[in-house]
């Protein structure tokens, strides 16, 4: 296994260069920047071929390789469909088993939280989220 994606700008970059050059993904505006050699920011949004969207946005730090902030949404056109972050709810226990990671989910999608083991603050969550969206492809 070679070195973790999450230790670079250059290897963040070229690791989600990589997942989106896939049939499934009609375009992304999605950028890797930093004014640091330590920390660097992922964000836009990611168009599926089905008209499903992917909007995120990570805080990265290369120098301890983590994703140290993050929130994911999908939409279905203007519809949002559910989100996952990771803003600490201490007092809902229906999420607590992943604390701080959950998803938002409806009917009440605002306050409707549950588990996100699948998300991680060590290790890229792109992946998942893809393959989560893919599934939804052609899906009424």
């Amino acid at each position: 296994m070679g070195e973790s994606p999450l230790k670079s700008l250059n290897a963040y970059s070229s690791f989600v260069a990589e997942l989106f050059d896939r049939a499934t993904i009609a375009r992304s505006n999605v950028i890797v920047w930093s004014d640091s050699p330590y920390t660097g920011i992922a964000e836009g949004e990611v168009y599926f071929v089905d008209g499903l969207r992917l909007r995120m946005r990570e805080e990265l730090d290369f120098d301890a390789g983590l994703i140290t902030s993050y929130g994911y949404e999908v939409y279905r056109g203007e519809e949002k469909l559910f989100w996952y972050d990771d803003f600490p709810h201490p007092n809902d226990a229906a999420p607590a088993s992943s604390f701080p990671h959950h998803k938002h989910v409806p009917p009440d999608i605002k306050r409707h939280r549950i588990p996100a083991p699948e998300m991680s603050f060590a290790r890229p969550n792109l992946a998942v989220l893809i393959s989560e969206v893919e599934s939804l492809i052609a899906t009424p």
